[in-house]
């Protein structure tokens, strides 16, 4: 550890980051989008260029360029983009079918019952940019177990701004230093750590369905695990007796 923060063991809230962090985005995109598009779309290619708009078009949205909307909104400008780019035809339908496939996308195996085993000694929550809805429907779909679910539509800001991780501390009524952001993207919890969080990275070497994919953590993390479970290993939560 490189900061002065309190220890790991005063943590009492793991918030996680989900699309990519507990749930498997481009196997479940991109089958969504050979059945809405069909068979002769290089299916991957797609899914991966359209993620690529993710980031962008939310820091028009927190650099003022863009007006507050929420990520549906903004993922159906960037999926006509994609079509765009691909030069597929989409209608109105199709676009629908392709931004609401993102609350059904599949879980990591390890994510569903890590989380309910975490939930044994600690406040677990969501903290995303998708909107409560759509968390919500991602939940059910998956059995994710969360204790609370922050998302975007609730401070009207996408990460990385300061009020998302600030916001689920003030919430929740903990200090930030009794935080840690859990997410497989380093640019996620360097901004968490930057308002006071402390962070564990995930590894998910298949985010980008095979291709390389750069975040491999950072020694500036507080934890580096391999999965879910094996982050509650070492955070001390045992494993329930079957």
């Amino acid at each position: 550890m490189t900061n002065s923060q309190p220890s790991p063991s005063s943590v009492k809230v793991l918030a996680f980051d989900t699309f990519g962090t507990v749930t498997d985005w481009h196997t479940g995109i991109s089958g969504a989008v050979t059945e809405t598009l069909g068979d002769d779309l290089d299916a991957g290619a797609f899914t991966r260029a359209w993620r690529t708009r993710y980031a962008p078009i939310m820091g028009e949205v927190e650099a003022g360029e863009r007006p507050w909307q929420g990520l549906d909104d903004l993922q159906r400008i960037t999926v006509r983009d994609t079509a765009d780019e691909f030069e597929v035809a989409i209608d109105d339908d199709q676009v629908e079918s392709l931004v609401r496939a993102w609350r059904s996308i599949p879980a990591w195996p390890d994510a569903a019952d890590g989380l309910r085993r975490l939930r044994e000694k600690y406040t677990v929550v969501a903290l995303s940019n998708g909107t409560v809805a759509l968390l919500t429907e991602m939940a059910k779909h998956n059995d994710f177990g969360w204790d609370f679910i922050g998302g975007s539509d609730l401070w009207r800001h996408y990460k990385p701004s300061p009020a998302t991780y600030r916001g689920i501390a003030y919430l929740l009524e903990v200090p930030t230093s009794q935080v840690m952001m859990v997410a497989t993207h380093q640019s996620d919890l360097d901004a968490a750590r930057s308002n006071g969080l402390r962070t564990a990275f995930i590894e998910r070497p298949a985010e980008w369905g095979g291709q390389p994919k750069d975040d491999s953590g950072s020694p500036d993390n507080d934890l580096h695990a391999t999965d879910v479970h094996d982050l509650a290993d070492q955070l001390g939560v045992a494993r329930a007796e079957r």
